[in-house]
């Protein structure tokens, strides 16, 4: 008599649930989008920097033009004299130039060493250096300079003697040139020169200076 073996009423088959593949597909699926949307949320952050960097770069952070402006001119030594046994003229002089240079901008402005420059007639008679420095944000600097007449320049000049003769008047302009960089965000660096030119004339007689006449100039 065959005996049937005894199985287990309660086993099942085992089998695969697709359940389960279906699930960590969807997992997968949920991590790309997160990933993606991460991607596109940065992409978004950095064109929004971007656009608000060039926004404020050309608005709140535009260059502006330094402004420097001769406050005035004086004369402080003038030795003046006329040697007609020899005729020789003998002079010293010595002018100041009180200036001011302006920075309008909401960055600082870098100028380099510059100078300032007197002439007459179309001659250069004296020169003063402008050391190098910064100027802050919204700041006015006021400047001090110097300026020492070259007497053999002016002396050998041909036209100087009939300005003595006709009434000791001396037609002179400074020019004074600034030159440096406007640094925006530390992103632009904009060259700027900011320029003044001032004519003037140079009593003798009384040691005077007068009919003073500025104009200004900035190019970027």
């Amino acid at each position: 008599m065959e005996v049937e073996p005894f199985r287990n009423k309660t086993e099942k088959p085992s089998m695969d649930h697709p359940h389960t593949t279906t699930s960590d597909a969807a997992r997968v699926l949920r991590k790309r989008r997160k990933r993606r949307n991460i991607c596109f949320g940065a992409i978004a952050l950095l064109v929004f920097i971007i656009i608000l960097i060039t926004i404020l770069a050309f608005t709140v952070f535009k260059a502006k033009r330094p402004v420097t402006t001769v406050d005035s001119v004086s004369l402080s030594d003038l030795n003046f004299s006329v040697d007609l046994a020899r005729f020789r003229v003998l002079l010293n002089a010595t002018l100041d130039v009180d200036l001011s240079i302006k920075n309008p901008n909401k960055v600082g402005f870098k100028y380099r060493d510059s100078n300032a420059q007197l002439n007459y007639r179309g001659q250069q008679i004296g020169e003063a250096p402008i050391p190098a420095g910064k100027i802050s944000a919204d700041q006015t600097v006021p400047m001090n300079l110097t300026l020492t007449v070259m007497a053999d320049r002016l002396i050998y000049n041909s036209r100087f003697f009939s300005d003595v003769a006709t009434g000791g008047v001396l037609p002179l302009y400074a020019v004074t040139r600034i030159s440096g960089k406007v640094n925006v965000m530390n992103l632009f660096n904009i060259q700027v020169e900011s320029s003044t030119t001032c004519n003037f004339t140079v009593f003798l007689s009384n040691a005077s200076v007068g009919d003073q006449n500025c104009k200004y100039k900035t190019k970027f």
